[in-house]
């Protein structure tokens, strides 16, 4: 049942990612379009940031779409990493983006531009409208990859409504400064979030133990079960950020050792860690207590 519901979620978070890509896609033309006739170059910069989040949110549809892939010989632990990848690869590319809209505003500040404040207004509108669906849609998804991938276009939603308030303004009041100062601010609000997201998927590649669960707790949970008298060499890592990994060494009491008492006790530990921990892959090794084991003092 875990599985089903698991492969069901990987295969929502790719049609989530695939939706994201294909607005951001089709809005991406209209801002180039949009840009050119309103003499924006804020819109114009925001069409090229726009197009390089299409082109990274077909990386992600594509890894994610890969993700949902069944373990094999080459792969023994199946596919689900390949979404992390495509999240690094958004990561980086969204920071250097956030690093050039930095650059490019900043210029603006001393020098601001004049552009169709009205036509302005119009394609930000549409622009928060149509991103907004899409952060919607990728917000109730569970994976790092829809994480990040939403953060592109949270990224995009609040520009849109940073040039929305601008160009109301503009219309009124002649202070073209205020479209480079509200996209500084949210370049620097992006780039903090990406870094963190960063972080994230670089300590699940590096095997770090989940966030979520402590090897500490989990001891305290197998040293409860009748029969055991020590647990060590408890290794605890995630694949994705969802599927989580846990391998221990159980040392039992010498009536535990008939192999129905075995199993009964492998089960139940097994279900108790899925029911507190959500660790679903457990691999355990049970000891006797005179057995040398060179991991035992790990």
């Amino acid at each position: 049942m875990g599985h089903n519901h698991h492969h069901h979620s990987h295969d929502a978070s790719t049609e989530n990612i695939k939706t994201a890509f294909f607005l951001n896609l089709f809005f991406t033309i209209i801002e180039f379009v949009g840009g050119f006739f309103t003499n924006s170059l804020a819109i114009m910069s925001d069409a090229l940031h726009d197009l390089g989040d299409s082109i990274t949110l077909g990386a992600s549809w594509y890894f994610q779409k890969l993700s949902t892939k069944e373990a094999n010989k080459k792969y023994s632990y199946g596919y689900k990493r390949f979404s992390l990848l495509g999240a690094i690869i958004n990561s980086v590319i969204l920071i250097i983006g956030s690093i050039f809209i930095i650059k490019e505003a900043i210029p603006r500040i001393t020098n601001p531009q004049q552009a169709d404040a009205n036509g302005m207004m119009w394609l930000a509108i549409l622009g928060v409208i149509v991103n907004g669906v899409a952060v919607f849609k990728l917000r109730q998804g569970n994976s790092i990859n829809e994480r990040v991938v939403s953060l592109h276009l949270l990224e995009d939603v609040l520009g849109w409504i940073a040039v929305l308030v601008a160009s109301i303004v503009m219309q009124f009041w002649d202070v073209p400064i205020l479209d480079p100062i509200l996209s500084l601010l949210i370049a620097l609000f992006v780039l903090y979030n990406v870094v963190r997201n960063m972080k994230d998927s670089l300590q699940i590649i590096l095997m770090a133990t989940p966030k979520e669960v402590s090897i500490e707790n989990v001891k305290e949970k197998l040293l409860m079960f009748d029969g055991v008298v020590d647990a060590h060499d408890i290794k605890l890592w995630t694949l994705d950020g969802e599927s989580n990994i846990l391998t221990a060494h159980i040392v039992v009491s010498d009536e535990i050792h008939i192999p129905n008492k075995t199993e009964t006790l492998k089960q139940n530990i097994k279900h108790s860690l899925l029911d507190n921990f959500g660790v679903k892959h457990i691999t355990l090794e049970l000891e006797r207590k005179e057995e040398d084991c060179e991991y035992r003092n790990q």
